[in-house]
């Protein structure tokens, strides 16, 4: 069997082992490392005289990147031993490893998350090197599941339950090395390998007799244990917060982290330990924490690495960018745009108009630097890059232009007319649009197949999705260099094609017009309000709606009427649109931006409460639509018309059309997105589809499933 931990002593006696996965990039808990593990904790045990410490390291630029995801996300009930025998299997090694005698240092070299950094938590002393993208951290909990390989009982031993569940597990933090340090899960930051090393090795002869903390005489848990009464009366405060972040969605990895360090302190190590996997098999059996994987790790890796970017075309970074429009919008590309090291120049009507534009990344860049993220001088640098401006031929010598005027078919064309002869001559040409057809903005220019849709969500600097439309005209190499930028910028891009909405502005409208249909239809409006957030959304619909402006919504249901009439399509309408209508019209409650809406607001736009006269005009105690149909109604509407995308040719993939709506509509992170939401449906495919077919038959023809779905729930398929 190879053996990916080297084994190399110098004349010091200092024992490194060196992971080097040969079959992959990265290190990860694979079917190599456990055998390799093993052999080398017998090893260790068998020679421990031949050395005096121990430094683990990595050959790779990352020192682990963590467990073998694929076996976890397709666990199922019945697997209860094979994943607790292999957690436990991980769970002795490392704790022979730090009972070894010996003095145990990691040397991380790099990105340690999940079970890399469990590894690097056996090890009596930590030393990381501070290099550009290194973070460490526990993230499980943000894939539904907790650190079982012993990372949730000894990172409550290192800094007890309160900090080690708010700082590093709870949410899944990943991060930075000053942080690590500051928080106290890694003992020293260094700036080279070579002080690396020596810092190792400073350890180990300083610390011939170096043991866990735990393991002494006298430990006590930092901070207590429920057998403190000061500790115990403060923590029923903390699931309770769980739970108010939570908003009732069915997401159990939190508690389940949260009761595994709150239980396994109160026992022995061992103990604690067999606590800790039960917690984690429990969670690893129940299908969000497989939903959570595929999105977050398999979906967004693809997403992230270009699946959706044409072959053969050279990677090209633009170097200057035009951003025509310096309000909100315009503002937050500006910013990230600039953070991401582009030279940006920011046009509006006038001078004015782009230095408050401007103003925007001072404001942000300011905070940054207050806050301690970043310094004066990153700061001077990013806002030196902004050259705000309300002349065309400042466009000279861009390579790539971002337009975010006003939703006017007629402006846009108008603005790239200004300028189309400016900027450079193969400059791609974007449009942040979110709902206006790529294809018939495109014949405002001379160079079709050079513009390409580029819709952002607001706010820019801090939502992680582009929707990248593609025209009827749009070329490959415009599409490849859209995803490229988009990667630049750090943000993550979905590709989708042509069409009025496309797939996120269209999608959501399906949710806020089922949300909004059911207090039309009697249900009170904080019942509404609930069954969102219990099903998982971040939001709630009618706060959402007050958020978008019930005008815009009334415009783009307009005109989305019309075009739709005009082509002979199927119009469904919804008894959402006629308490639209009252909202806007009769009752002048268009939204937040106006201080009125479903909601009441104080002078600062602070949201008090559900406007009264809502539940006095709609809300009926006899309405008898059960919580749970709520709750569907509003999840099969986005799906449904989900699949009715890709019948259509607007989706070009699963894992699109999953992170697509997670990161940029707001679909229950639980259910690893929209597409797994009907492919993990109890029944599968055909007990999506029958139930369906009962909110069809209770509420309306809008929950009429595609013919291709039906087919493919007959046939026993997924969709994939």
């Amino acid at each position: 069997m190879t053996n990916m931990i080297k084994w190399e002593i110098g004349e010091d006696r200092v024992l490194v082992l060196t992971m080097d996965d040969p079959t992959h990039s990265a290190n990860t808990m694979n079917e190599l490392f456990g055998p390799s593990l093993g052999a080398t904790v017998e090893r260790l045990e068998a020679e421990k005289d031949s050395f005096d410490g121990v430094i683990i390291t990595s050959a790779k630029e990352t020192f682990f990147a963590g467990a073998d995801l694929n076996i976890l996300m397709n666990a199922k009930p019945g697997d209860e031993k094979q994943i607790g025998d292999a957690l436990d299997f991980l769970k002795d090694c490392f704790r022979r490893i730090e009972t070894l005698g010996k003095p145990v240092v990691a040397a991380i070299n790099g990105t340690a998350l999940g079970g890399g950094f469990e590894v690097a938590l056996a090890a009596h002393h930590r030393v990381l090197l501070d290099k550009k993208g290194t973070v460490v951290g526990l993230p499980e909990v943000s894939l539904g599941l907790l650190p079982g390989a012993g990372g949730a009982t000894r990172i409550t031993r290192m800094i007890g339950v309160v900090p080690g569940f708010m700082n590093v597990i709870g949410q899944g933090t990943k991060h930075r090395p000053a942080a690590a340090k500051s928080i106290g899960i890694v003992d020293e930051v260094v700036s080279t390998p070579e002080e690396m090393f020596a810092a190792a090795r400073a350890f180990i002869a300083a610390n011939p007799d170096a043991t866990q903390p735990w393991d002494r005489k006298g430990f006590r848990i930092p901070g207590g244990t429920p057998s403190v009464p000061s500790f115990a009366a403060n923590l029923p405060a903390i699931p309770a917060n769980v739970r108010k972040q939570l908003k009732g969605a069915p997401m159990p990895a939190p508690l389940n982290a949260l009761a595994a360090m709150v239980e396994g302190s109160q026992v022995d190590f061992a103990t604690a330990s067999k606590i800790e996997t039960r917690y984690c098999v429990d969670l690893a059996l129940g299908k969000v924490s497989g939903n959570m994987i595929k999105a977050f790790f398999f979906d967004l890796n693809a997403i992230s690495k270009g699946s959706a970017r044409p072959e053969g075309i050279a990677y090209r970074k633009p170097k200057k960018v035009l951003v025509m429009g310096a309000g909100m919008m315009g503002a937050g590309i500006t910013y990230v745009q600039a953070m991401a090291g582009m030279e940006v120049v920011l046009k509006d009507v006038t001078l004015e108009a782009a230095e408050r534009g401007k103003g925007y990344s001072a404001k942000l860049l300011d905070k940054a630097v207050a806050k301690g993220k970043i310094t004066g001088a990153k700061r001077d640098e990013v806002l030196a890059r902004i050259f705000p401006t309300a002349e065309a031929v400042d466009a000279k010598g861009c390579d790539f232009v971002v337009e975010a005027v006003f939703e006017s078919p007629e402006l846009k064309k108008q603005v790239f007319a200004q300028i189309e002869d400016y900027v450079d001559e193969d400059a791609l040409l974007g449009s942040n649009t979110s709902t206006l057809p790529i294809t018939d903005l495109a014949t405002g220019v001379k160079r079709e197949e050079d513009f390409i849709g580029l819709h952002f969500f607001s706010p820019v600097d801090k939502m992680p999705l582009v929707e990248i439309v593609v025209g009827e005209k749009t070329s490959d190499e415009a599409i490849a260099r859209a995803i490229d930028y988009t990667l630049a910028i750090k943000k993550t891009p979905i590709v989708v094609n042509d069409s009025r909405g496309f797939f996120t502005s269209r999608v959501i409208g399906q949710f806020m017009d089922e949300a909004l249909s059911l207090v039309a239809e009697g249900v009170h409006p904080a019942s509404v309000e609930q069954a969102c957030t219990q099903a998982g959304y971040p939001v709630g619909a009618l706060a959402l709606a007050d958020e978008i402006n019930m005008k815009l919504q009334q415009k783009i249901r307009n005109s989305l009427r019309e075009n739709l009439q005009a082509e002979g399509k199927r119009w469904t309408e919804s008894n959402a649109y006629p308490l639209v209508d009252a909202m806007v019209d009769v009752h002048k409650r268009p939204g937040r931006l106006d201080g009125r809406g479903f909601y009441e607001y104080s002078e600062d736009g602070k949201k008090l409460g559900i406007w009264p006269g809502l539940i006095a005009l709609y809300t009926k105690d006899d309405h008898g639509i059960p919580f749970i149909d709520m709750q569907e109604r509003m999840l099969f509407a986005e799906a449904i018309d989900t699949v009715r995308c890709f019948d259509e040719g607007v989706l070009r993939s699963v894992a699109e059309a999953n992170i697509g709506s997670i990161f940029g509509i707001g679909f229950p992170a639980w259910t690893g997105g929209v597409i797994q939401y009907i492919n993990q449906y109890e029944g599968g495919l055909a007990g999506f589809v029958a139930r369906a077919d009962e909110l069809r038959a209770k509420y309306g023809d809008r929950f009429e499933v595609s013919e291709s779905l039906r087919a493919k729930a007959q046939a026993g398929e997924t969709l994939n």
